[in-house]
């Protein structure tokens, strides 16, 4: 991506002289670091409306790599969010009446977003999905789509499970009705030689999610592994553990400062990244690249950002990204 920005930057900045070219390049990636703009393409105003409840720290880290991308390409960035299919759909159609330039939404609630999504394809508005919904998101009209196949993910999940040796393990699944977590409990159990089961909580209500996780391994001491399906969850697990004097080992999806803290001190045993502020820069920056110069990346598959299994030993090299919020 780099690459292709710095071509077009030399292209439409360069002079007629060596010399000159070079300092407009230099002055372009000063821009860039400064967090001001590279480009003298229009002032584009793109939309993200994603399914995220409120105070999802996942996609805080989403956010912080759109804004960081909206900057350098000039652009005019909006961000909304609700963790119900038709709010959020609702939310997207807000978008389409503004006649924004570019549309970034999430589908882990598909049934919701089909029509709305497809309204904003007829309205000329390019589409990329995010995160969740890739398998609908050709189908829907979009570009591309940006994130980690969840089944996938969910299989390395369980071959890693094997590879610490594990039994029984609890997938707990914190929002339902969502696809993609669906796709993630049933791709680990697929690749897993042992025996797993799903506990569904409600993932907008912590202590409950902690009594939830404590009631069953308190009443099912053979459970040696807790997977949680966010980072934050990972944490209320930790103490459920804790409390219900269980010895299962505590693994997540996802990655952020708590969760690299925790593998860091042995209380988490591995996590795996989906690299989420990678997610919002590339989304913005292909939304741009397709304004700019109607390149498309994917060829019709999902441009994937993960899965990266992250354990201790990594722990260390991530924590400085992890603490400023940006994996």
């Amino acid at each position: 991506m780099g690459a292709v920005l710095a071509a077009v930057l030399a292209a439409s900045l360069a002079g007629c002289s060596s010399t000159g070219g070079k300092r407009a390049e230099e002055r372009a990636a000063q821009q860039a670091a400064e967090g001001r703009s590279a480009v003298n393409t229009p002032r584009w105003t793109f939309a993200m409306v994603t399914h995220s409840g409120d105070g999802d720290t996942f996609w805080d880290i989403v956010q912080k790599g759109a804004q960081q991308a909206a900057r350098k390409d000039n652009i005019n960035f909006l961000y909304s969010h609700k963790d119900e299919g038709q709010q959020q759909a609702e939310l997207v159609q807000t978008a389409i009446d503004k006649k924004v330039d570019g549309l970034i939404v999430s589908l882990a609630k598909p049934d919701s977003m089909k029509t709305v999504v497809a309204k904003a394809v007829k309205a000329g508005i390019p589409v990329i999905t995010v995160n969740s919904g890739s398998a609908e998101s050709k189908a829907f009209g979009a570009l591309t789509h940006i994130g980690q196949d969840e089944s996938i993910a969910g299989e390395a999940v369980g071959d890693e499970l094997n590879t610490r040796k594990r039994e029984k393990v609890l997938c707990v699944l914190h929002e339902q009705g969502n696809v993609g977590h669906e796709q993630r409990c049933a791709g680990a159990k697929k690749t897993f030689g042992g025996t797993m089961q799903n506990l569904y909580v409600d993932g907008t209500n912590m202590p409950d999610v902690q009594a939830s996780i404590e009631a069953k391994l308190d009443s099912d001491k053979s459970i040696d592994a807790v997977v949680t399906l966010g980072a934050p969850f990972a944490a209320a697990a930790v103490k459920a553990k804790k409390t219900a004097g269980s010895k299962a080992e505590i693994d997540t999806f996802d990655l952020n400062a708590s969760v690299a803290a925790g593998l860091q001190d042995k209380s988490l045993g591995f996590a795996v990244d989906q690299q989420p502020y990678l997610q919002g820069y590339e989304a913005v920056d292909l939304l741009w690249l397709y304004r700019y110069n109607q390149n498309v990346l994917g060829g019709g598959l999902p441009v994937l950002t993960g899965p990266q299994v992250i354990t201790r030993d990594d722990a260390d090299a991530l924590a400085e990204y992890t603490n400023r919020g940006t994996r």
